[in-house]
């Protein structure tokens, strides 16, 4: 058996179906029915809420019948159909949101006097329809207006109807059993008709509020502010407010905006980004936005309690994008609005980003995070910020000309400007990778021009404040020249050598890019001339000191001492590391916790070891590669790499004791020269040296081409010995042969002979080529060593220790076989890079027998001839 409250449920649904229908045919429809359609804005914007109010009209209609159809199937089948099956307890929700959708519209319609507007254009209809209308309404006055009666017949059915729904639902409640699901589902609806009656009221008050608002105001500003969606949430006339440093005459809070007007001005401020900051009294608050800090400040703390909590619930239903349900503030939601946020704004401030929009992360009202920046001219900014400004990691455009091109700058920014490593790409077709500050280029940093380019041109170097200042490398590929020295102002100044293509070389003193005083100058064949050139490298008037470098010797002296060259942008920690790294970062790496790490470090790119050894390497080959491979540097680029070696040995020991203080320990003591000096040639050479040796060994190579070129045809001369004849020619004892206690056939002895005659320290000796580094250059000489005398004690059945006499020729023999191209650049390359600890060691020895066996191989051309005489070729072995 059905409840009365059920019943009485029925029939609310029925009425108020029946109610909703009357009201659409006698309200709804007439005021849609506006022909033609309006011309002017606001009588089109009515008409649209007019439309929209109908269509939610509609669907509560729908949602009644809705409703209805599911209590007859109850009361039809009590037996078989549970209360819970009620649309209005199975889809609370639903129907809740229908009726939310209503009033949404209705208020819309409120707040621009919609209603009062549409009834004046078509008063004399409505004075006929005068009695129906008032007969749905029974208690208003007959002599309220057509305007007021209308609003009045689309709210009033709604609010009683909204009100008994909570009356029987609350029955309801309270007739189900205690813990069946269905007490659950009907205090559940109760709940949220309940919240939809307070709901209602407030909306309603404030649309009021708002419609009042645009009376109080002049025609200019009500076309500023008015907007159907927006709702008047607070008035500084009703509680005062004054607001720093605008002085504004009233304050007005929407649920979308914060509005100040200032006489005819109109201050607006989404409240998506606003951050409420409470003061240090009780009297006063801030607002931060992004271009302004205002304070709100209020006689009575009272007020300036209901305007901060106003505005920081107005924040909050802002940021959700809708309307609080049940009422402002009420919500189950935290109050408090989020300090990061996400959003858009163009700035209208003077200065740098005016009219810029910004779209990204935001946090108390400053650009912060991940954000793009763009201007009305084609700039725009994307990566990170930092309250205010890009900081962090950033790609910048800014178009250059009319012929679509950009500056594309991929760097780091600090504090707005450019700092720390980047890469910018110019519409000019020009690169630069390296260093800036304060927006500049600084440190070290490579520029250079499109291959393509009219005057292809590279500079690697240094950079103070924009400019090249200090130690760089100019490639003029136009003139076929390079400068290599020191800049001032972007200008050559001091010292300085300059290269050509054609092998010439230029030694001299730089002043506002003009050579001045008395220079060196070196051609290919080696001549030197001592006097005053011209910048064509032309000798003025007569040479002060004319001669020739002997053959095959570096230039020793001439030119100026390496650390005096390189002390401009190598130094550790002088400008917070290696061409301008911050400190923080270098400490951020001193986690070295010993010697074994250093590979590693040097090896990773990202360590400040390891960015050093690149600067040094990229320096390096733009001096030395290309046009500046001279043979004439080869001694400077030496002295280069060993003071490079010395460089990255003392920074990492800085990196050590830093590691050592973070750890509480006691630093390591200071190295005495000596041990330096191990450290430096035993560790830190080998290491680095792979990233120089190309360029290093091109100069050997240039330098020793003569005498290479005689040892290449010396040997070629002796391969056309075979073995035993040349051995023969050697004058290597007979005893030391390893023929001796062989008993071969001819064919056997050809065979076997080429496979047993000091092979085995052939092939030892050519693995000198496999490897860059000095002293395992050196190891595979003492091996090399090593096989000979197995071999020799060998043939002689016992050890044996081969005097300087007898490992000569047979040292000559083996290199002779090795057939080791340049060796003269190898053996000059081990002497000067070599290990000091070496020096008058066995190492030491052996290095100087293979020098003699080369200076040998290039003298033997005339002993061969004689020799020749006396050997038949068609003679057996």
């Amino acid at each position: 058996m059905c409840s009365p409250e059920e019943e009485a449920l029925l029939r609310l649904e029925e009425v108020f179906s029946a109610t909703l229908a009357r009201v659409n045919s006698l309200v709804l429809l007439p005021l849609l029915e506006t022909t033609p359609e309006p011309s002017d804005p606001q009588g089109r914007e009515c008409l649209r809420l007019l439309q929209r109010l109908h269509r939610s009209s509609q669907r509560l209609w729908e949602v009644t019948e809705e409703s209805l159809h599911s209590l007859r199937e109850r009361l039809c089948h009590q037996d078989t159909v549970g209360l819970e099956s009620l649309l209005l307890l199975q889809h609370a929700e639903r129907v809740l949101q229908v009726h939310v959708e209503y009033i949404e519209s209705y208020t819309s319609c409120v707040a621009v006097q919609a209603f009062q507007k549409a009834a004046k254009k078509r008063r004399e209809f409505w004075r006929g329809q005068r009695k129906a209308l008032w007969q749905l309404l029974p208690g208003v006055s007959s002599e309220a207006s057509v305007g007021t009666a209308l609003a009045q017949a689309l709210r009033e059915p709604l609010a009683h109807h909204v009100q008994q729904y909570v009356l029987l639902l609350l029955s309801l409640g309270d007739m189900a059993a205690e813990p069946h699901r269905t007490r659950e589902l009907v205090v559940h609806a109760a709940t949220l008709f309940g919240n939809l009656q307070s709901f209602l009221r407030q909306a309603l008050d404030q649309a009021l509020a708002t419609q009042a608002l645009w009376h109080s105001l002049s025609s200019r500003l009500r076309d500023v502010l008015c907007t159907p969606a927006c709702r008047l949430l607070q008035d500084s006339q009703d509680v005062p407010v004054t607001v720093a440093p605008l002085r504004a005459e009233r304050v007005l809070l929407f649920d979308d905006a914060l509005v100040l007007l200032q006489g005819h001005s109109v201050h607006t401020f989404d409240l998506k980004l606003v951050w409420v900051d409470p003061g240090q009294d009780g009297c006063t608050f801030h607002l931060l936005t992004p271009e302004e800090e205002l304070s709100f400040c209020s006689k009575a703390p009272q007020d300036r309690m209901v305007w901060q909590w106003k505005v920081t619930q107005a924040v909050c239903q802002a940021l959700r994008g809708k309307k609080d349900f049940p009422v402002l503030g009420a919500d189950l939601e935290p109050s408090e609005p989020p300090t990061c946020r996400c959003m858009a704004y163009t700035f209208r401030a003077e200065g740098r980003l005016c009219q810029a929009t910004y779209e990204g992360e935001w946090c108390r009202g400053r650009p912060h995070g991940r954000g793009t920046l763009k201007w009305p001219d084609g700039r725009n900014h994307v990566g990170n910020f930092c309250q205010g400004l890009e900081h962090g990691f950033g790609i910048r455009l800014v178009p250059q000309g009319p012929e679509d091109r950009f500056d594309c700058y991929k760097c780091h920014w600090r504090e707005g400007r450019m700092c720390g490593y980047g890469i910018c790409e110019y519409g000019t077709d020009e690169v630069y990778k390296g260093y800036f500050q304060a927006g500049l280029r600084h440190g070290f940093g490579v520029l250079a021009s499109a291959p393509q380019a009219p005057q292809p041109c590279k500079y690697t170097g240094h950079w103070e404040r924009g400019q090249r200042s200090g130690y760089g490398v100019e490639e003029d590929g136009a003139r076929g020249e390079r400068y290599i020295g020191m800049w001032q102002a972007d200008q050559r100044h001091g010292p300085g050598v300059m290269v050509t293509q054609a092998g010439v070389c230029y030694q001299g003193t730089f002043q506002a890019d003009k050579m001045v005083g008395p220079g060196i100058l070196l051609s290919e064949d080696d001549s030197l001339y001592e006097g005053t050139f011209t910048r064509d490298l032309t000798l003025v008037g007569k040479a002060a000191r004319c001669g020739r470098l002997p053959r095959g010797e570096p230039l020793a002296g001439c030119l100026w001492p390496l650390p005096g060259l390189r002390q401009c942008w190598l130094p550790w920690g002088r400008a917070g590391g290696p061409a301008g790294l911050p400190r923080a970062e270098l400490e951020g790496a001193a986690q070295v916790p010993g010697v074994p790490v250093l590979r590693e470090a040097l090896s990773n790119s990202l360590h400040p070891l390891g960015k050093l050894l690149r600067t040094l390497m990229l320096t390096f080959q733009a001096t030395y590669a290309g046009i500046g491979a001279n043979k004439h540097l080869q001694a400077l680029a030496q002295e280069e790499v060993k003071q490079h070696a010395r460089e990255l040995w003392a920074a990492y020991r800085g990196l050590l004791q830093v590691a050592l203080q973070r750890k509480g320990q006691a630093p390591e003591e200071d190295e005495d020269t000596e041990t330096r000096d191990l450290q430096v040639h035993g560790l830190v050479l080998p290491l680095m040296l792979p990233s120089f040796y190309s360029e290093l060994f091109t100069l050997y190579l240039l330098l020793h081409e003569t005498e290479d070129s005689l040892y290449s045809q010396g040997i070629a001369n002796l391969s056309l010995f075979p073995d035993t004849k040349l051995l023969e020619f050697l004058d290597v004892q007979k005893h030391l042969w390893p023929l001796k206690d062989l008993t071969l056939t001819t064919n056997q002895r050809l065979s076997l002979v080429r496979d047993k005659c000091f092979l085995s320290a052939t092939e030892c000796l050519q693995k000198i080529i496999t490897t860059v580094d000095p002293r395992e250059k050196l190891e595979v000489l003492e091996r090399t060593y090593g096989e000979i005398e197995a071999t020799v004690s060998r043939v002689l059945g016992r050890e044996h220790k081969l005097p300087m006499d007898d490992l000569l020729p047979l040292l000559i023999y083996v290199v002779s076989r090795a057939r080791i191209q340049h060796l003269g650049a190898e053996i000059h390359l081990i002497r000067d890079m070599m290990d000091p600890i070496h020096t008058g060691g066995l190492c030491d020895f052996l290095l100087t027998a293979l020098e003699s066996c080369y200076e040998h191989i290039q003298k033997e051309d005339m002993r061969l001839h004689r020799f020749a005489g006396r050997w038949d070729s068609r003679e057996p072995w």
